[in-house]
């Protein structure tokens, strides 16, 4: 039984799929990758330090 597509006279060789699929698989990784986050209160003690250099200058 044949596919949907076996008769189809443009069809991709194994390598070219694979690289597709794999440059599809690093820009879903790249645009789904979270925001890296501090934790609270390491958060809170860069603010201040931030506060405290801003008073200097």
């Amino acid at each position: 039984m044949a596919g949907p597509f076996a008769n189809d006279s443009e069809q991709i060789d194994r390598r070219t799929s694979r690289s597709i699929c794999d440059a599809v698989g690093e820009r879903l990784q790249q645009s789904l990758r979270p925001e890296p986050r501090l934790p609270t209160h390491l958060e809170q003690l860069l603010n201040e330090l931030r506060r405290r250099e801003r008073e200097t200058h």
